[in-house]
């Protein structure tokens, strides 16, 4: 029987991570390295993601590159192909991209976008993972998907901290997130008797080092709240993150842990 600490490790680990080069992607990317996974960093420019492996094999950690768009079905299902031998232990859904906005100022072709790059995307890359999650399965008893959602995905946004409508945090984001963690829920049914663990984290605020760098005011917005009375920072996204790829978390499934200082429990 493994002891705690060894369920939590990740050696000899293939742990994929989409979205890897953004904020919180670069955390949970350093995160799992360091727990000895061997990290596939995806990403659309092939410059950002060689630019990360080499900072992660600077310090001794492990990657590779994976380079593909998640929108683009067939990019995907390529990679994955190419890819079809390799355990894939772990996934982490994370890639989004969007803007701001309100009911008021949005355009039907954001909600559009939104979900596909959310939710469609999401059963583009398990439906490829499958054969690798299942030799992974096989391999080392489990696999586990971590879907990436959103506090906003719970609740609604306080419209009162933004400047305006244009620069609010957008309904078909969390509309999309919303959405996601119900597919995730869908997920962990399916495939949890398989040994496939579908799980879900939802971080709350967690403004990037410019915006807390350019705009205290709004930062300080969003601490007032928050119970712990501050926002949060990258690299407290990686252990919950890392307890839910880990055998640490062998008989969780379906969850959401919700990673956001206690705002959603005022």
């Amino acid at each position: 029987m493994l002891n705690l600490p060894a369920k939590f490790s990740l050696e000899n680990r293939n742990v994929l991570v989409t979205g890897a080069t953004g904020y919180l992607g670069r955390a949970m990317v350093f995160g799992l390295a360091e727990l000895g996974a061997k990290v596939l960093i995806n990403g659309r420019s092939r410059k950002k993601v060689d630019n990360l492996i080499d900072e992660l094999q600077c310090v001794g950690l492990s990657a590779a590159p994976a380079i593909f768009d998640i929108n683009d079905e067939s990019g995907v299902r390529s990679w994955f192909q190419k890819h079809s031998k390799m355990p894939l232990n772990g996934i982490v859904n994370n890639a989004y991209a969007g803007g701001a906005g309100s009911i008021e100022t949005s355009i039907e072709s954001d909600y559009r976008d939104s979900y596909e790059v959310t939710l469609v995307s999401a059963q583009r890359l398990l439906q490829c993972a499958l054969p690798g999650l299942r030799i992974a399965v096989s391999e080392y008893g489990q696999a586990s998907m971590v879907n990436v959602g959103s506090m906003y995905g719970i609740v609604s946004p306080d419209q009162r901290v933004y400047d305006n409508k244009k620069v609010a945090n957008p309904p078909f984001y969390g509309a999309s997130k919303a959405a996601l963690l119900q597919w995730t829920r869908y997920a962990a049914c399916e495939f949890g008797h398989e040994g496939i663990r579908v799980n879900a984290i939802s971080p709350g605020p967690f403004p990037s080092n410019n915006i807390q760098a350019s705009n205290p005011g709004f930062v300080a917005a969003l601490a007032k709240k928050v119970p712990m009375d501050r926002v949060g920072q990258a690299d407290e996204i990686g252990g919950p993150l890392a307890f839910l790829i880990s055998d640490a978390s062998s008989f969780v499934n379906g969850a959401n842990i919700v990673v956001d200082g206690g705002w959603t429990c005022w």
